[in-house]
């Protein structure tokens, strides 16, 4: 009876490993990695947005700059004038100073928020390009996973050059 139960259990234990060992014709999994801020930074489409978006807000910029000056010098045009103006013109001056700072400070904000709307604008087009070529590489080399972004990633598994290499290729 000992016998008995002893080889029941060895046999289940035989047939559980059996079940839990993956066929032998079954392909190991292969899994990917991306850095993606690298992609946001490094690739071709990237660097070229950049540069657009600093040349779509750089004439803004300059004309705030501009006014923003005008701002500083009638402020000491006002600081040196002010003890030699009556009260009329002093308030004259200083509603004018006050009213300038306050379109100036919302045209920064309108153009910081143009720019950052332009800004994600330009992300979102570049993850779907980069997206793209990643899903080309996955099917291309067969595979199963790609994750993004890991505390710690071998080199071995590490796709993001290929992506920034075919975001080139496709970007020219």
């Amino acid at each position: 009876m000992k016998k008995l139960i002893i080889s029941s259990v060895i046999a289940g234990l035989c047939a559980v490993s059996v079940a839990a060992t993956p066929a032998t014709n079954e392909a190991p999994l292969k899994i990917g990695f991306v850095n993606t801020n690298k992609i946001l930074h490094d690739s071709a489409p990237a660097k070229e947005a950049q540069s657009k978006l600093e040349a779509e807000f750089k004439k803004r910029e300059d004309d705030w700059q501009k006014k923003f000056n005008d701002l500083q010098a009638k402020y000491e045009q006002y600081k040196k004038n002010s003890s030699i103006m009556n009260d009329t013109q002093l308030k004259k001056a200083e509603n004018e100073i006050k009213d300038l700072e306050t379109y100036l400070s919302r045209q920064k904000r309108e153009i910081q928020e143009d720019f950052d709307r332009r800004r994600n604008e330009i992300i979102a087009s570049i993850v779907e390009k980069a997206n793209q070529a990643i899903d080309d590489i996955a099917k291309k080399e067969n595979y199963d996973l790609i994750l993004q972004d890991a505390v710690t990633v071998s080199d071995r598994i590490d796709i993001t050059d290929e992506v920034l290499k075919l975001l080139g290729t496709k970007n020219n």
